[in-house]
Parts: structure tokens; C-alpha cells; sequence
């Protein structure tokens, strides 16, 4: 449908309201179909509005075989010259169609009916569309759609790219297109549809939403793929400045919940934390000092700290959640820390027993693998309020788990939980209307302008600042085919009596494969290195098992340590001056950054060896020439950012956190001043169009704003 034809403002009930009318009330939308499109979060015609397309498919024209290239998505015609039903390994249909350029194509189906096979004889027509790719006898397509013409009748091609948008199970795409296409038909006009006032610029060259939201959802045949591909056209632009806006607003609203409600003021005389300091091996840095008093400023008040403690690998972030932690013990409240693996869980429970015991306190110990009577007794301690400190995985929120009085909650590298499991184990401590004040720590400095918009609903604290005596680690990336090279350097650093991790990685994420890449690793390196005694852990061995490695490794009885990237974090022996990670293009900056940190933690010079295979690509070259430019954790994560994606740099891909349907932080994070600037405004001037924009964009998800 052309867009002038779409702009006309149709006197239908359904504009009524500006869209909030059920999807029924849109013709040839049933219940059976509302109940499916509710499936995709779609229950108002506005909600399909801003059902915006995954991407667009070219079908305005049909190319020649002959000039088809791998990877190109394209609409073919042809005449089949050639078909075969096999039965190697697994059933597959192959037919073969030509064209007057002279090329071939082969597509191939591997779910087919004998139907299908007595449709496409030698002869037939074919119009098909899908991705061209590089098979063993030349160019293919796999289960193309496609359709039989006639051989005289002419190919009627699209006017218009056709969008291709996010579907659910039993709803086809046409299907779902043309729904989406009868409530374009009911878009109101620009005064009736737009939510940000008037009184409030937007950035230059940005077109009204109207046009923005027809231009996304039918762009012409002329449009520049590439630029919409990137979402660098302004229709985007105005889409993503209103998607970023309202995710704001969102947060902020959920901060200024939270804020309303009240918490203990969590006032202490300072003697536990004195005792503290004073028996720490060594001085808190200047930047640990001043975020420490950030915290006790926020736990004195009456209204629940929201403060997120960022900070580089080995800055000393822990020290600071324990200090928060004997402030509430010694204010008559328990607090509950929670870590996303076993392994870091384990690393704050050895630190906070070694450091909390002494001084009076109970830390008691809950995950997973925690059963029978321990685990009875941990409930038992954490319900009567005898355990001050309770320390655990996500274990910690089930049910079951009860605190007589919580008044903290630690989260340790939140962006690896969902925001409703912080909320679960925040409810865990719910007393009246009061509320546990909460921590949150993260080792992955979160770049400004992520922090703008993923974090407005906390307070940010950055330890920017190292403790004494650390050496900056001295990084080199090296080609595989020099590994010996470097098993002969990990001896000679062995035999000047320090340690080395040797981490291998996997593309895939599967413990088993890990696991076999560890293993074939620890054989290579104990036949290579006869006269040093290698470690091997990965994430396939039991607890015991794991914690006995370690500890041998830290007490100096194993030289080197061959290990999965289970060791990515809360893993500290000083001693190891040399770590060495195999296949380290596969992985993220972030990543490599944390496993980096593992070394470098005593006073003598550290090297970290980046093996990678050959060839590199385009990423994964600038990737390690950040990490062999800096040690700066937060210039590395403004890197990983650009690179990578905030879903990425935040591992909030599986929380259903950040999930933007347009936006996308590193690109358009120019945008996020003008945003904070007209979420500012609105807040105080249209609190009314915060809810509407609110309810259009995020929908269901809207429970967690109040939360």
C-alpha cells in the first residue's frame, strides 16, 4: 500500500482511542488469533504499530542466476531442468533450475511431501526466494519459499521491500504482515499519535513518528539496505530516540518507586568495621575509602540504597561489600550476598569467613549443591537470625529460604541475573513496608553512556583506583603455531618459581567440549613439561574435586594450571605471573579483560600470551590489539561496547533485560543527552505522557516499572 494511502486518518472505531483497542476490534483478527499474536506481547493495535521488522527482504525484482554471490537473500526465476529424491544419510529433494543468464541454481529440501515431487517436474516454473549459499556442486539455496507459474504469465513482483517481523509458533510471516498492515491503516494523525510535546525539541533531522513508524514498515524499493540494515536512517533514528526515551523513563519510575519506600537506617557506632580495617593485611586505597563512606552514607538514610560498586578486576570491591555488611551486622540485621556461579560464591565466603569470623560473626553458606543436614541447618540459621552473613548462588531465592531480619542484599555482577530475581531476593527481606537496601558489584565497568541508560534506576560508584604494588600485566598475542614457543617460556618462568594458567576455550558452549579441550591441553603440557607438575579443572569435575585443585594451586604444589574459563573470576594467587589463553579470538573483550585479570594480583612483572588461530578476523584483530594497547578496564568496556552490543557487554541477552526492538545503546548513544534532557522535562512537566509512553513500548513488561 502506498504511504500517501496509509496517512489518510480513516473514521474507524479502532483511531478512536489512538490504538488502545484490542487487536479484535481489527478486522479478520478473531480470539484464536488475538490468544497468538497475546503470545508475542501484541494484545492493542498500537502494540502492532511498534511491532517493528526484524529486517527487510528484497523482492521488488528478480535477479539472473548467473549473477547470484554467496550470502545474497534474492528472488530467482527458472525452469527446472533436473530432479532427484536421495536417501544418503537422511531424505533430501534436489532440483535444479536455470535461467536465460546461463547460471544454475540447486535447491535443496530436506521435508517434503510426495506432493511437492510430482509439482516440480522437468519443466516447471519457479519463482523462489531465499539465502544463496556455497554448497559441494556449486551455488544453492536450502528449503527456498517458492511458487509455480505459468509459463506464459508474467513475474508480478513487490512494489515495496517486504518486512520481516518477529513471529511465534502457528503464525505464519504473511500472515502476521498483513494483520500488521491493517493497523497501519488506523495510525492516527501526528497530533494525536505523538507523546513528547512540542515544547521539547528533538534532535535535528529527525522526522515525526508517524512518518518514522510507515517508513520502517514499508520502505521503498530505492531505500538504501545497507544504511537501514545499520539503523542509520532517521525514520530509525526517531524510533530509537523514543525506544531509548521510554526505557528511561522506565527506569527511572522504578527508582523513584523504590525510593518511596522505606528501609532501616542502618546506623552503626563504626566498632565492627574499626576492627575491620584494622585487621586487614593492608590499606584500603583512597578510591576504596570514599565509596566505602558512599555506602554508609545510603545505609544510614531510612529510604533503601539502590548504589551499583564498579571497578576494575582486583580493585578491591569485595572489601567494600564487607564493610557495608558488618555496618548492617552491627545495626541488629542479617545480609545476604549472592553470586551467579559456585565458584565466586565459594570466593566471597572464603574471604568474608576469614575476615568476619574473627570479629564475632556467623557466614553461613547456601548453594545448590548445599543438601541434608547442611543445608537444613543453613535455613534453620538464616530463619532464627544466628547466621549474620548468608553467602549463595541463586539458591538463595527459593523458596524456603526466609530471613528472620535482611537488611542488605549484596548482588555480585548483577547484569548475570534477571531483574525479577534481584526483586525475589529483595521481597525475601520485606518486613512491613520496609524493604533491604541493596548492593550491587560489578568487576565489568559499565561504559557512561551504557550507565546512562542500563543503570539509571542506581546510583553509581567507581573504585577506579589499584591497590599499591600491582605491575601493569604486559600482554602479547601470539599465532597457534607458536605454542611451543611458549610452553618453553611458561618453563622458564616455573623454574624461577612462579605459577602459570594455561585456559583453553571453546566456540561452543558445552562443558563436555570444554572439558575434552582441557584435557587434550593438560596431556600436550605434562608430556611437553615433564619435570613440572600440571593442574587440570574444569567445569565438568565435582565441587571437592575443583576446590582441591585450587587449593593445591594456590598453596604452590602444581605449576601450572590448565584450566576452562571457570577461572574467569573471584580466583586470587598472587604467584601466577603468566597466563596463556588458548583460541583467544573467539572471545569478547570483557572476557579476556576478566581472565587477564587473574595475573598481575602480587608485585612481580605479569604477561598474559593471547594464542589465536590464523586467520583473524576483522573484530577478533581489533579485539586483541585493545588488549595488547591497555590494562584499562574502562576503556576496554567503551571498546567492547562499539564492538560488541550492550546485550553482550552486559550478558543481559538471556534476562530479558535491555532486549531493544529498534535502539541499540553503542550506536545511537550520541542520542542518550537529548534523551536524559527530554525524560528530565517530562518527568516534571508530563508525568500523564510518561505513563502513555511507558504502556506503548513496553508493554507487559510494565510490572516490573512499579517493582
Amino acid at each position: 500500500m502506498p504511504v500517501a494511502a496509509a496517512r489518510s486518518t480513516p473514521t474507524s472505531a479502532v483511531s478512536a482511542d489512538q490504538g488502545r483497542a484490542p487487536l479484535t476490534s481489527l478486522g479478520g483478527v478473531g480470539p484464536a488469533l488475538a490468544e497468538t499474536l497475546g503470545r508475542l506481547g501484541l494484545r492493542t493495535v498500537q502494540d502492532l504499530w511498534f511491532h517493528l521488522p526484524l529486517r527487510y527482504e528484497d523482492r521488488t525484482r528478480v535477479m539472473p542466476l548467473a549473477d547470484l554471490r554467496p550470502g545474497d537473500r534474492a528472488q530467482v526465476e527458472g525452469i527446472v531442468d533436473f530432479v532427484e529424491r536421495g536417501f544418503r544419510f537422511r531424505p533430501q529433494l534436489k532440483v535444479i533450475i536455470g535461467d536465460e543468464s546461463g547460471g544454475v541454481l540447486l535447491l535443496r529440501f530436506f521435508h517434503f511431501r510426495k506432493s511437492q515431487v510430482d509439482q516440480l517436474g522437468k519443466g516447471t516454473r519457479l519463482l523462489c526466494f531465499g539465502e544463496v549459499r556455497q554448497g559441494p556442486q556449486g551455488l544453492e539455496m536450502v528449503h527456498p519459499q517458492y511458487q509455480r507459474i505459468d509459463p506464459d504469465e508474467p513475474v508480478v513482483v513487490d512494489e515495496r521491500l517486504t518486512p520481516v517481523y518477529p513471529t511465534t509458533e502457528g503464525l505464519g510471516p504473511r500472515r502476521l504482515a498483513g494483520v500488521v498492515s491493517r493497523a497501519l491503516a488506523h495510525l492516527p494523525a501526528d497530533d494525536r499519535l505523538e507523546l513528547i510535546p512540542g515544547d521539547l525539541p528533538l534532535p535535528s533531522g529527525m522526522t515525526s513518528l508517524r512518518d518514522a513508524l510507515l517508513y520502517v514498515h514499508r520502505p521503498p524499493p530505492d531505500v538504501d539496505l545497507r544504511q537501514l540494515g545499520e539503523g542509520h536512517h532517521p525514520a530509525q533514528k526517531r524510533l530509537a530516540f523514543e525506544e531509548l526515551l521510554t526505557q528511561h523513563l522506565t527506569l527511572r519510575r522504578m527508582r523513584a518507586a523504590v525510593k518511596k519506600r522505606k528501609a532501616p537506617a542502618l546506623k552503626s557506632a563504626g566498632t565492627l568495621r574499626e576492627r575491620l580495617l584494622a585487621s586487614l593485611p593492608f590499606p584500603l586505597t583512597g578510591a576504596q575509602s570514599r565509596v566505602s563512606k558512599e555506602v554508609a552514607r545510603d545505609l544510614a538514610r531510612p529510604h533503601p540504597m539502590l548504589r551499583l560498586v564498579q571497578g576494575d578486576v582486583g580493585s578491591g570491591k569485595t572489601v567494600v561489600a564487607a564493610l557495608a555488611a558488618v555496618a548492617a551486622v552491627e545495626a541488629g540485621y542479617q545480609v545476604a550476598l549472592m553470586a551467579p556461579t559456585e565458584l565466586l560464591a565459594e570466593q566471597h565466603l572464603r574471604n568474608f569467613r576469614a575476615w568476619l569470623e574473627p570479629l564475632g560473626l556467623t557466614v553461613e553458606w547456601l548453594a545448590g549443591k548445599v543438601q541434608g543436614r547442611a543445608r537444613k541447618n543453613a535455613l534453620a540459621h538464616a530463619s532464627e537470625g544466628t547466621a549474620h552473613v548468608v553467602v549463595g548462588t541463586h539458591a538463595l531465592m527459593q523458596e524456603g529460604v526466609a530471613f528472620q531480619r535482611l537488611g542488605l542484599v549484596i548482588v555480585d555482577e548483577q547484569h548475570r541475573f534477571g531483574v525479577h530475581q534481584r526483586l525475589a531476593l529483595r521481597d525475601k527481606g520485606a518486613e512491613g513496608d520496609l524493604i533491604p537496601h541493596q548492593l550491587v558489584l560489578t568487576a565489568t565497568p559499565i561504559p557512561r553512556t551504557l550507565a546512562m541508560s542500563a543503570y539509571a534506576d542506581l546510583d553509581v560508584s567507581s573504585i577506579d583506583e589499584l591497590p599499591p604494588g600491582r605491575t601493569p600485566v604486559q600482554t602479547v598475542a601470539l599465532s597457534n603455531e607458536r605454542r611451543y614457543d611458549v610452553m618453553e617460556r611458561i618453563h622458564a618462568a616455573c623454574m624461577q618459581g612462579r605459577q602459570v594458567y594455561w585456559v583453553c576455550t571453546l566456540i561452543e558452549e558445552s562443558e563436555q567440549l570444554d572439558a575434552q579441550a582441557a584435557e587434550v591441553a593438560h596431556a600436550e603440557l605434562t608430556a611437553a613439561l615433564p619435570d613440572l607438575s600440571v593442574g587440570l579443572i574444569h567445569g565438568r569435575m565435582k565441587p571437592k574435586e575443583k576446590q582441591a585443585i585450587m587449593d593445591a594451586f594456590k598453596a604452590g604444589e602444581l605449576a601450572v594450571l590448565v584450566a576452562t574459563t571457570v577461572i574467569e573470576v573471584g580466583v586470587d594467587v598472587p604467584n601466577a605471573s603468566l597466563m596463556v589463553i588458548e583460541n583467544s579470538e573467539r572471545l569478547g573483550l570483557a572476557q579476556l579483560h576478566q581472565l587477564r585479570g587473574r595475573v598481575g594480583r602480587g608485585s612481580v612483572a605479569s604477561n598474559c600470551v593471547l594464542l589465536y588461530q590464523t586467520p583473524l578476523s576483522r573484530l577478533a584483530k581489533e579485539r586483541l590489539q585493545v588488549m595488547r594497547e591497555t590494562n584499562d578496564g574502562f576503556r576496554i568496556a567503551e571498546k567492547d561496547l562499539e564492538l560488541r552490543g550492550p546485550g553482550e557487554v552486559l550478558g543481559t541477552r538471556q534476562t530479558g533485560q535491555l532486549q531493544f526492538r529498534i535502539a541499540d545503546l553503542a550506536r545511537d548513544a550520541h542520542l542518550m543527552p537529548d534523551v536524559q534532557r527530554v525524560a528530565e522535562a517530562m518527568m516534571k512537566d508530563h508525568p500523564d505522557r510518561c505513563e502513555r509512553l511507558i504502556a506503548r513500548w513496553v508493554g507487559d513488561a510494565a510490572r516490573y516499572v512499579d517493582a
